[in-house]
């Protein structure tokens, strides 16, 4: 047998010993108002589709944000995340959100946001039995995600050289402010200071206000969700030829890269990018427009757009003034236009204006606050949100986000309500072979 025959089949071995050993509770509740199905409806499903990474382990080391959510998105599609961590305080995201008493509870909102589905391990890895309980680990394992700074698990013993010795078809995923290596590798970093660093915040707001932070943690986010890419390719590539890998991700370059608009525009039209408040730098009129009512976005980037726009609120002799019958004189007059439009659009509220022009085929919509946005019936059809009637621990419901996408036979689903912390701590480590007495050995000595 040749050694790639030996060892995509030892993959292959891997992920039938992981889909044995992965549990059947990943129902959870695809509508809102629907009853949480019972144990046999969840059987049920999965005898029907099985989720896209159904039978993958991945082992989560991750704090706060980007790793955490790159765990999330994985989980959505049917892996089996076991989420470690820090006794006693767990990830410091437990204590973080806006409300209180969730904080006091470790179960802040903003742990919950991201971590439905997983299984919380209370783990010590600097102490002997904690490195050796993650060794014992790893073999089962499809994927490790962490996000400490660089070299801390090298230092640990822990980094990907060890762990690929024990597992070599693991797929090991680092995620950092800057990346393993460079002059930065080794400094701290926030969201908002790689929002900084990257140019985001300098093309955020309008000439009276910049720089400003966008309204979400959006470079976390965007590390996590490159990541859960990174990985899920990898995991392609494996099952074709065993082969393991070890990537690096940087928030700085991921942040970088979907700027590749303004960036390019920059680097190849040597425009320096500057900040525009609501409007598109790339055409007008596009952008926030006010109504009687509220504010609206417009977006007619096209010409048959613009000159539809102008027919629609009433207006038809814009297409003929020369200030703006082309795309790049409305660019020009820009200020002048918005004041045209502005115009008519006061004898509309916006909600009218906007089924008016979505008619007449002008991209437009609505301004509105986020509760606005979650009960949009668009929102609601979609099925965007997955609610848990009943989570130990809680006095109240948890409604979660699932994936941005729908597949056509197995949608992305949270298997089951964001844990406790160390909920499945002895359920892990009697599946390793640790006996009754040896756990409580462990904790006793703070290691889980």
């Amino acid at each position: 047998m040749k050694t790639g025959d030996a060892s995509r089949d030892s993959a292959k071995r891997d992920m039938r010993k992981a889909r044995a050993r992965t549990d059947d509770s990943c129902g959870g509740r695809d509508d809102v108002d629907a009853p949480a199905p019972t144990q046999t409806t969840r059987d049920a499903l999965r005898q029907r589709t099985k989720p896209l990474l159904d039978g993958i382990r991945v082992l989560d080391l991750t704090n706060v944000l980007a790793g955490p959510f790159c765990a999330y998105q994985l989980g959505l599609l049917g892996a089996e995340v076991i989420k470690l961590e820090i006794p006693h305080t767990g990830d410091l995201a437990r204590q973080l959100g806006a409300d209180p008493s969730l904080n006091t509870a470790l179960m802040g909102a903003s742990f919950l946001a991201q971590n439905g589905g997983k299984k919380s391990v209370t783990l010590n890895l600097k102490s002997d039995d904690g490195k050796e309980i993650l060794r014992r680990l790893v073999p089962t394992a499809d994927v490790l995600i962490e996000n400490f700074r660089p070299g801390v698990m090298t230092r640990l013993g822990l980094g990907y050289e060890a762990l690929h010795k024990l597992k070599p078809s693991l797929v090991y995923c680092a995620i950092s402010g800057y990346g393993q290596e460079g002059p930065m590798k080794d400094a701290p970093a926030y969201d908002q200071i790689i929002q900084g660093l990257s140019g985001v915040m300098s093309i955020t707001g309008d000439d009276s206000n910049t720089p400003l932070r966008v309204g979400y943690p959006i470079a976390d986010s965007l590390g996590g969700i490159t990541a859960a890419f990174a990985v899920a390719s990898a995991l392609v590539r494996r099952l074709n030829t065993g082969q393991g890998a070890f990537i690096d991700v940087s928030m700085l370059d991921c942040t970088l890269v979907t700027m590749g608009w303004v960036v390019s525009n920059y680097l190849i039209g040597g425009h320096e990018p500057r900040p525009m408040g609501n409007s598109n730098f790339t055409a007008a009129p596009s952008g926030t427009f006010k109504t009687r009512d509220g504010l609206l976005n417009i977006a007619a980037n096209k010409q048959e757009q613009f000159e539809a726009l102008a027919e629609a609120i009433g207006r038809p002799e814009l297409i003929h003034d020369s200030r703006f019958g082309e795309r790049e004189a409305r660019k020009d007059n820009r200020a002048v236009l918005t004041v045209e439009i502005e115009k008519a659009l006061m004898a509309r509220p916006a909600a009218e204006w906007e089924a008016i022009l979505n008619k007449a085929g002008i991209p437009a919509g609505r301004v509105v606050t986020v509760p606005e946005a979650l009960r949009n019936p668009q929102v609601r059809q979609r099925e965007l949100l997955q609610t848990f009637a009943d989570v130990p621990g809680l006095d109240r419901q948890v409604t979660l986000t699932r994936a941005g996408f729908k597949l056509s036979d197995a949608n992305p689903v949270v298997a089951s309500p964001p844990p406790r912390l160390g909920e499945h701590t002895n359920a892990v480590l009697t599946e390793l072979g640790y006996a009754n007495s040896d756990i409580e050995r462990l904790r006793a000595a703070g290691t889980v």
